[in-house]
């Protein structure tokens, strides 16, 4: 099995784990079921369905596919502030 089937696989067993689906996911942001599996298999790109599914794993997308994106998130220490570095001293 390639690299992209098994985190794609591996992705699916997580969401059924979390009660959730590609589907529902699918169905949350009103897209075809195909569109968020080509996503997850990383045949295409879609930071909103990336963002979705990362959501519902409690992860970061940098985190799910490191090969996508900068690391830019830190699990469990907030979200970084809007301008994307590292948050001012004085606040």
């Amino acid at each position: 099995m390639d690299p992209a089937t098994r985190q794609h696989e591996h992705i699916k067993m997580r969401l059924r784990l979390a009660g959730s689906s590609l589907a529902n996911i699918a169905r949350e942001l009103a897209v075809a079921p195909t569109t968020v599996t080509i996503v997850s298999k990383g045949a295409r790109r879609s930071r909103r369905i990336e963002a979705a599914i990362a959501e519902k794993l409690g992860e970061c997308p940098s985190t799910l596919w490191p090969e996508r994106y900068r690391p830019r998130c830190n699990t469990g220490a907030g979200p970084l502030p809007a301008g994307g570095g590292a948050p001012s001293p004085n606040h």
